[in-house]
This record gives C-alpha cells, structure tokens and sequence, in this order.
C-alpha cells in the first residue's frame, strides 16, 4: 500500500488489535517509503497522542471531537509547550535526541490534527471546533454518526441526510480540509466526493479492499466455468 501511490495512509488504533509496538513498525515502513503516515487513535487520550507522534507519525485523527474544548485538547497533545502541553521524549520522530529541535519547528509547521466528525453534538458545534488553531481539517465517520441519531448505517435516512448537508456546507466554507470516508473500493463514489467539494479522503480500508478483490474475482471465475 505505501508503493501504491496513496498520499497519506493511516494506522487504525481504534478498531484494530494493533499494538502500541506494531503502529511504531507501520509508521516507520509508511515514512520510509514517502508517504505521510497518521494515526487514527482509541480515544482523544494526549498520552497515545503522545506515543504515537514520539514514534514519528505526522499527525493524528482523533475521534469523537464533539466541542471546541476536544479540539483544543488533541491539539495541545501534539504541541509541545508554549503552544501545547505535550511531554518531552527523546525517540524516534526526534531523532534520538539529535534532532530535537527540528522536530519542534516541524510540529508547529507541518504536523496534521484531522477531527472526526461522528457524532450529532459534532455536527451542531462544527463551526466552533473547526474554528480551533492547530485543527487542520476533519473527516466524517458515516457508521457512528447515522449511530448517533439512531439509525446505524442507513445512510440515506432523512436525519442522516439533513447532517450531512450540514457537514458538507459548514465544513466546506471553514476552509479547513473537509473529508469523508469512501468506506468501500468504490473509485466512482470518491469523484462524486470529490465534486461535492471534499478534499480530504480515505479510500476504503485495507480489508475492504482485500475482501472485495477476492469476492470479484471469484465470481468472475465461476461465472465464466458455468
């Protein structure tokens, strides 16, 4: 995958049974090969922001982001005082301690805080959260927003439409990167996100995409042996 071409790939803390160890060894194999590698965490915790941003990722997509106050706590976790409220450690994004410095002018400079945006309290406070210095864009979770106004996964329900739209609108003209995930391999469904104005986008996920392939191609086969 990070031969592939994709811009940035993420390592999945928080619906994954991936260790602390194995995101270390992800992000390092996604840096080494030019590629920006984030973090999707577990939680808003700034003690996993913490450890993950140590071990060299490039920035974080926090969940569940409901208010202002959320996001100013991730991105204080990312920054190092007097900008946040970040510990120090001397690991790998630092360069073992040679290169210390470097990383702190690159934290306020380069790296990314992405908000998901997953929830209806969310939605309703959009605009403060995305008015947050140090937020640089958000991304949608569909499945726990639909959730959050009682109807998981029915995406094309009235509420889940009318909370899109707003999304869409608010996010759009906040000038932050708006985006979305494409959760299935769908290259025609992304465009069309793409035209509805979000530049910000995950495509698909790694098992979707291994299910799919094998899925398409095992009834392309029978369906030429019948």
């Amino acid at each position: 995958m990070s031969a592939s071409g994709f811009d940035w790939l993420a390592v999945d803390l928080e619906h994954s049974v991936i260790t602390i160890r194995e995101a270390e060894e992800l992000i390092r194999v996604v840096a080494l090969s030019g590629v920006w590698p984030l973090v999707r965490l577990s939680a808003n915790d700034p003690v996993q922001i913490k450890r993950v941003m140590d071990a060299g990722a490039h920035g974080v997509i926090v969940p569940m982001v409901n208010s202002a106050a959320d996001a100013e706590q991730a991105v204080e976790a990312v920054r190092y005082p007097p900008e946040g409220k970040r510990g120090v450690g001397l690991a790998r994004a630092q360069g073992y301690g040679s290169a210390f410095e470097h990383h702190k002018e690159w934290l306020n400079q380069e790296s990314v805080v992405v908000v998901q945006v997953e929830h209806i309290e969310a939605v309703n406070h959009l605009e403060v959260i995305l008015s947050v210095d140090g937020i640089d864009g958000f991304i949608v979770g569909p499945y726990d927003l639909s959730g959050s106004l009682g109807v998981p996964g029915q995406f094309d329900h009235p509420a889940m439409k009318e909370a899109m739209a707003k999304i869409q609108s608010t996010g759009i003209a906040s000038g932050k990167a708006p985006g979305i995930h494409v959760i299935e391999p769908d290259t025609e469904e992304l465009l069309q996100r793409v035209n509805e104005g979000y530049s910000f986008l995950a495509y698909s996920l790694d098992i979707r995409m291994l299910d799919s392939a094998c899925r398409s191609g095992l009834d392309a086969i029978r369906s030429r042996m019948r």
